[in-house]
């Protein structure tokens, strides 16, 4: 599909990437990794055609297609969400492709009555779910996503890591999303100093395999060093003695060819950052009993009836679709949004509160080093510069001032400045969305060890693992409280899901087969004959249904015969590439038979 030969690029005369060379083949689902300022997103633009190579080459199929979803991107107001999705088809049968936009609109958490709304009106995080269900429904060779999943819920992201797992699109991505990342992809490449290391794996092996390669880089490096100390030394101490001028020049000419490597040393993952100790509060931090809150104008509220209490050094997730209240919920504790109902903070609480506009918040006219250096108090003063290389502020970076960092880099910061300000009660709203995983690393290991009462809103399923022991669900307008950690919740949940799915089904099954009434019940001979007429029907509908499902399966062993020869480069003829695309149109076309078929069941 794609061949990227020898490439490298630079910006104001500064290398990114330096000789790169890689092959993305068809299906591949591939993580690419590495910290914030690495390349990735610039190795996304380059494969996207939006930036070209200072020296090297990228090959694509001629007829290869691409679907780009980048960080920031412009969007167009004038449409509704359902007119703006329906772009994606234009020239083409619109009408087939109703239930699968359905679908996908619905599997990245919107609602039908979300349809009809201009796409102005709602925030920037669901407007790139608008861009991402376009780009997916258009079906592209290959789907290049940065960071897809900081503007999705938990239920968001499992929907898309089955899409992309079912999907015949090759993915590259970009993600700090650990879980995701495990689930989403088996290919991992690094890019680290301009060079990349490629793994056939999933990240967590990775990990371990990029340890090993690091332990080992590091002894070599090490080694080197050494070396060149003892040879420099050796030229310094005899440079100017006569009977050494044939080894003095030999070891110059030595250390002039020598190639010297290069290892990523600021390995800053084990930094023990520790909040500082939290003043002791009431036993219950927390109290809202028969709470509600509702919007002006709004036809209902948007929390009724909640009730919940958080013992003093639990750490708790607020998790749920977007739009459901926590937010919300959070405000209210802060005493930013009016509200009915009871709500305590309990005595000597003290708040640290990380908002998602804490961004917006820093004195822009301080560097880094000064905003952080405002607020440490303590011994934790001399490790500044440690715990600003932790969350990649490190050398001249301390320096910059606040006004010309990124919204993630600012993000970042406000962290940082979170993390030394003494509390007993945590609160943080969606804290991963800019963090890297080092950094992720870094904040959850202190939350851990913290000794005050955590609140923590976010999607990051790997985050809150281990991290969490109780999870407060937020849906239709209900607050419910789910004992254990968010995979705990998340098993619950699906068995719960699975047991109600499976006894509707049954109820149905006995309503349409067992149930079906006679004269003497009360019921007429018309409507007897009625029920038979679609009894009739839904039998013939799940023989249609069992017909197309076992014509999918013969059509993708079929298909993986195909990719099985074609597998061997004697077997790549044009006419055996016609077979196969002819056999996956085959399977596409019986999909949407089935798929319409279940829509009416």
């Amino acid at each position: 599909m794609i061949s990227v030969e020898h490439i490298s690029i630079e910006f104001a005369s500064k290398p990114i990437l330096n000789d790169i060379t890689f092959l993305i083949n068809k299906k591949d689902r591939i993580a690419l990794v590495g910290k914030n300022g690495a390349g990735k997103t610039t190795m996304l633009r380059l494969l996207a055609g939006e930036y070209e190579p200072t020296a090297g080459h990228i090959s694509k199929d001629s007829d290869l297609t691409i679907g780009y979803l980048p960080q920031v991107m412009l969007f167009q107001d004038n449409r509704t969400l359902k007119e703006e999705v329906m772009t994606v088809f234009v020239g083409e049968d619109e009408a087939r492709f109703v239930a699968e936009m359905d679908k996908t609109i619905i599997g990245l958490g919107f609602e039908r009555k979300d349809f009809d709304r201009p796409c102005n009106e709602f925030s920037g995080g669901w407007r790139m779910r608008i861009e991402l269900a376009k780009i997916l429904l258009r079906h592209p060779d290959l789907l290049l996503l940065d960071e897809p999943t900081n503007h999705l819920d938990i239920e968001s992201i499992q929907w898309l890591e089955q899409f992309l797992a079912q999907s015949g699109s090759a993915v590259l991505l970009v993600s700090h999303d650990r879980a995701f990342l495990n689930h989403a992809t088996t290919r991992t490449i690094e890019i680290t100093l301009g060079r990349i290391y490629d793994y056939n794996v999933p990240y967590d092996q990775f990990v371990t395999l990029r340890q090993e390669r690091h332990d080992q880089q590091v002894r070599a490096y090490m080694n080197q060093q050494k070396m060149i100390e003892e040879t420099e030394a050796f030229i310094e101490r005899f440079r100017y003695k006569a009977t050494k001028a044939v080894q003095v020049q030999s070891r110059i000419k030595q250390l002039d060819k020598l190639e010297r490597l290069e290892v990523d040393l600021e390995d800053t993952s084990r930094l023990n950052l520790r909040f500082p100790p939290a003043p002791r509060s009431g036993d219950f931090p927390i109290i809202i009993e028969d709470f509600e809150k509702i919007y002006p104008g709004a036809p209902q509220p948007i929390l009724s009836h909640v009730h919940l209490t958080i013992k003093r050094g639990e750490k708790v997730a607020f998790v749920g679709r977007n739009g459901e209240g926590k937010t919300t919920l959070v405000r209210c504790i802060m005493d930013q949004l009016d509200y009915f109902g009871t709500l305590k903070i309990g005595h000597n609480v003290k708040i640290g509160y990380f908002a998602q506009n804490e961004a917006s918040l820093l004195d822009e006219e301080r560097t880094v080093f000064e905003t952080v250096d405002y607020v440490a108090v303590g011994d934790i003063r001399t490790k500044i510069r440690d715990i600003l290389g932790a969350f990649m502020f490190g050398g001249e970076a301390s320096e910059k001032k606040v006004k010309v960092l990124s919204g993630g880099e600012r993000s970042r910061l406000a962290m940082i400045r979170l993390l030394l300000s003494p509390c007993n009660l945590l609160i943080l709203d969606e804290p991963t969305n800019h963090l890297d995983m080092q950094s992720k690393d870094v904040l959850k290991n202190a939350l851990k060890d913290f000794d005050g009462t955590v609140i923590c809103v976010s999607h990051d399923r790997d985050f809150l693992d281990g991290l969490v022991d109780k999870v407060y669900e937020f849906g239709g307008g209900q607050v419910r409280e789910h004992i254990g950690g968010i995979y705990d919740f998340l098993r619950a949940k699906n068995m719960s899901s699975l047991q109600e799915l499976e006894q509707r089904s049954k109820t149905e099954h006995l309503r349409s087969t067992n149930g079906a009434p006679t004269e003497h019940n009360g019921t007429s001979k018309d409507s007897y004959e009625e029920m038979k007429r679609m009894a009739s029907a839904k039998r013939k509908k799940e023989k249609q249904i069992a017909e197309t499902e076992a014509a999918i399966a013969q059509l993708e062993n079929e298909q993986k015969e195909m990719e099985t020869r074609l597998a061997e480069p004697a077997n790549q003829t044009q006419e055996n590439f016609q077979q196969y695309e002819h056999i996956k149109r085959l399977i596409e076309q019986k999909m949407y038979e089935w798929e319409i078929l279940s829509e009416e069941e």
